[in-house]
């Protein structure tokens, strides 16, 4: 059994390894840019297998993932939506994958993670924009990721449309997150949004 290490040490060791002269990503930042929230589901051993990981992720030690590096997570292989993730993990728009990045896109699957956070990731599937809101184009753009040509862009289009008019609930022609939130509270897609052996 693994002892909890308290939150302070979790963020001594991540700086530790990050800002080490031997460590490729030591020009990451100091502590004091972490944000808060970057380990708040991993414990300091997960850390270090997360760090592990992203290190062998990395092939080309640049310190930040590349679409191809990124791509050879097994559990993103088959996933249609693999380019959406990237782009919600790559929050500075670079068009890679830094570690801090990492670990903040992964705590979103761990299993000690928060259902809201979960949600807000699945709507941000959906919010090419990030906009807050989820426009009809964006709908058709996503689902199209997911049937890909198994449909006609009419009758994907008519399923969109009837989408956004039945869960649209105040008429803006967009759904929010609140909207969206409310189609799927039922379906516990939160739980299922886990990868327990990361």
């Amino acid at each position: 059994m693994i002892k909890h290490v308290p939150y302070p040490a979790r963020l001594v060791f991540l700086r530790d390894w990050c800002c080490s002269k031997s460590s490729p990503y030591q020009n990451m930042g100091a502590e004091s840019s972490l944000p808060m929230e970057m380990c708040s589901n991993f414990d300091a051993y997960e850390l270090r297998r997360l760090a592990r990981r992203f290190k062998k992720l990395d092939i080309d030690g640049s310190g930040s993932l590349s679409v191809e590096e990124f791509m050879s997570l097994p559990e993103l292989q088959q996933n249609p939506l693999v380019q959406r993730v990237i782009d919600i993990f790559d929050e500075d728009g670079n068009g890679e994958v830094d570690f801090r990045e990492f670990i903040q896109g992964i705590s979103q699957f761990s299993v000690k993670g928060d259902k809201n956070v979960k949600l807000k990731f699945a709507f941000r599937i959906y919010d090419i924009d990030r906009d807050g809101f989820i426009s009809n184009g964006e709908l058709f753009q996503v689902l199209k990721m997911m049937v890909g040509n198994n449909l006609k862009d009419s009758q994907l289009q008519q399923i969109v449309d009837k989408t956004i008019l039945f869960h649209d609930k105040d008429g803006d022609g967009r759904i929010s997150f609140q909207e969206f939130c409310d189609v799927v509270e039922h379906t516990e897609v939160h739980k299922k949004m886990v990868l327990e052996n990361i």
